[in-house]
């Protein structure tokens, strides 16, 4: 699931920063607990930006009493800091105006773009790259930690409430004003709360979206920090209808009665002098560890080329990526990493020849390295695949190589996914392990989409219709899904009694007419 900000003016006349990244910056990799950082500076300035994001994954837990998981280790957000935000929409493509960050959910590594620059002067610029990284990411807390579906009034409100999380030398703060929201929220169209808690993100109006940000996080604030007890009591009401599939006006009007008063009590809320915000001591934080490397000189050369592809290709973009790569890959043979990029871009491209030699020159210098391992894995499935080969053999070897990579790390996403997905790739049942491997991927990454569904999907097939409901309800109410969407229409068969086999023939006969599941 992808996430984007759309940022607002702070004050009337802030122009687009276009500067260029400094003379002489080197690019940089920081590895720390949940993140991996690439960006450009110089080592100092790197680690602090992996230390903030620690910390600020630290505020949300200590926040909402969440625990951190070992197993997260194994699947961190990879971030790319980019010189500034037009950067972030040659990368994002289509659509991408007043795009100045976004986040996809994935197994096969979550990835996060984000620009080194803001709006705004040189004093603002650091602060306003800040909001939307914690934006972004935010998201992926919220899709990891709780199986709800929120509305999208909630699910935007929430990341810009935790978008201002600040720290000084030995506090953090949680719950500042969002002053980047300053002119949509006092002069901007008011969004009022029935238009507010109905809004979803396939069908909304561009007029709307700056309100449904700036109104989204003045009610995510009240509610959170500012309301009364009775208020925060109807707010989890609210919730648990939304999740029961009621409407978001309907459950809202259940929950929180007159909306009118409800809006009544934000404005006066907006008209106060001051927000309360929350305060507590980084000592009650883990103490973020953060190593910092160059890239080497092919990873260098090859880092533009790699943020372009980790970004998310399809066969006819892979083409040009690929091209330009060969020539790195020729120059760097002794680059493991390099020749891990590589193996992917050719796999992207469907040069399954160049992606087994890339991968066994990085295996020939790292036989551990368990990206390689799975990139090997790939071009045998894919080979198999395409030659509707029903020998044992050809596919016992593609996943031999899967489960080399498990023993070396057995709780990364993507290898298990694979590990399940060889089985509906050869035509054959999956077996018993295969449908654990599935269901550790969806909980080890629940923000993809694909695997959340693909859970659903097997849940259905065994006939364990509760579980199936549970991973379906996020799809089916998400807000950025339309509100006929095929989780939703799911939901509704399972609701209406059917058994999970039933609906199974009801979505292979959709299919077959052309429906889809979407």
């Amino acid at each position: 699931m992808r996430r984007s900000i759309r940022l607002a003016s702070m004050i009337l006349g802030l122009a687009l920063t276009t500067a260029a990244a400094p003379a002489r910056a080197e690019w940089y990799q920081a590895t720390s607990k949940h993140f991996i950082v690439f960006a450009e500076g110089n080592a100092e300035s790197v680690k602090e930006r992996a230390e903030e994001l620690e910390l600020f994954d630290g505020v949300f837990r200590y926040f909402q009493n969440v625990a951190a998981r070992p197993e997260d280790e194994s699947n961190k957000v990879t971030l790319y800091v980019v010189p500034n935000d037009s950067a972030v929409r040659r990368l994002y493509g289509s659509n991408s105006a007043n795009i100045a960050g976004f986040y996809d959910g994935r197994a096969s590594g979550s990835v996060a773009f984000t620009p080194q620059r803001g709006l705004g002067g040189e004093g603002s610029d650091r602060e306003q790259a800040r909001i939307v990284l914690f934006h972004e990411y935010a998201h992926h807390l919220l899709l990891g930690n709780f199986a709800a579906a929120y509305p999208a009034w909630f699910s935007e409100g929430y990341a810009e409430f935790l978008s201002t999380v600040s720290f000084d030398k030995e506090t953090a703060w949680i719950g500042k004003p969002a002053q980047h929201r300053a002119y949509s929220l006092l002069h901007g169209d008011p969004l009022p709360a029935s238009e507010l808690l109905s809004v979803n993100m396939s069908t909304i109006r561009r007029d709307q979206m700056d309100g449904l940000y700036a109104r989204g996080w003045l009610l995510t604030h009240y509610l959170t920090i500012a309301a009364p007890p009775e208020r925060r009591a109807q707010f989890a009401k609210y919730l648990a209808a939304v999740n029961q599939g009621k409407p978001s006006v309907e459950a809202a009007r259940e929950a929180f009665g007159d909306l009118k008063q409800l809006d009544k009590e934000l404005n006066a809320r907006l008209k106060g002098r001051t927000f309360p915000a929350l305060r507590f001591g980084l000592d009650k934080l883990p103490k973020p560890v953060v190593q910092v490397r160059p890239l080497s000189p092919g990873e260098k050369a090859m880092i533009g080329l790699r943020m372009r592809s980790d970004r998310g290709v399809n066969t006819k973009t892979a083409q040009p990526i690929l091209e330009d790569a060969i020539p790195i890959g020729a120059r760097y043979p002794g680059d493991a990493v390099v020749q891990g990029w590589l193996a992917e871009m050719a796999l992207d491209a469907r040069r399954y020849d160049l992606a087994e030699a890339a991968a066994d020159r990085a295996l020939a210098i790292d036989p551990n390295s368990s990206q390689a391992l799975v990139y090997k894995a790939q071009v045998l499935l894919n080979r198999a695949r395409e030659a509707q080969t029903t020998d044992p053999a050809a596919w016992k070897e593609a996943r031999s190589w899967l489960l080399k990579a498990n023993k070396i790390d057995p709780n990364d996403a993507y290898t298990l996914l694979l590990f399940y997905s060889s089985f509906g790739m050869a035509g054959a049942v999956p077996t018993a392990n295969a449908k654990q491997a599935l269901a550790r991927a969806h909980e080890l990454v629940p923000q993809d989409d694909a695997v959340r569904f693909a859970y659903a999907h097997q849940s259905l097939i065994d006939d364990r219709v509760d579980d199936a409901k549970r991973a379906l309800r996020p799809l089916a109410y998400s807000a950025h899904a339309a509100p006929d969407n095929g989780a939703a229409r799911l939901l509704a068969l399972l609701d209406a009694k059917k058994s999970g086999k039933e609906v199974v023939a009801a979505m292979e006969a959709e299919g077959a007419q052309g429906g889809g599941a979407d």
